[in-house]
């Protein structure tokens, strides 16, 4: 039987971290930064933690569950 393969998207996108969270990185930093202010971009440029809600989905494409 062969391995289960991870989605090579998720496993770009997201870490895990030591407490077993999984981080991602805020969307929308990208491009068109002109029009974005300072204080906007900064609080973008940190890492969060991904949803409760959506953690299951995740924990799937990454092969965690």
């Amino acid at each position: 039987m062969p391995k289960m393969k991870t989605k090579s998207s998720a496993k770009k996108r997201f870490k895990l971290t030591g407490s077993g969270k999984i981080k991602r990185k805020h969307a929308f930093k990208s491009h068109i930064l002109t029009k974005k202010s300072k204080k906007r971009k900064l609080a973008l440029t940190h890492s969060t933690l991904v949803h409760k809600v959506d953690e299951r989905s995740v924990k799937e494409q990454l092969r965690l569950i």
